[in-house]
């Protein structure tokens, strides 16, 4: 036997109110949005250094990187790591 259950716009209503709700609590509770990867000109502006130092931090490999075709990204997190090192 099948049961059927009525929806009313009322219904429908309040699940939209308690959904909305729900919703702008989450975003309230999150902060900004990170970028995992970051590219060369936004690491120099964090680590407030030029081409040459980012360089050497690749050579010498206090910073690692990825090479994406012809551009270069580098973690976030081991650049939050430099910094407090720092």
């Amino acid at each position: 036997m099948v049961t059927l259950s009525l929806l009313t716009k009322e219904d429908l209503q309040e699940f939209k109110k308690e959904l909305l709700q729900e919703i702008t609590s989450l975003l309230e509770n999150k902060g900004p949005i990170q970028k995992q990867w970051l590219r060369t000109s936004e690491v120099k502006k964090l680590l407030n250094v030029s081409s040459g130092t980012l360089q050497n931090y690749r050579v010498n490999g206090t910073l690692s990187y990825k090479k994406l075709g012809g551009s270069l990204y580098y973690s976030h997190d081991e650049i939050q790591k430099l910094m407090q090192s720092k």
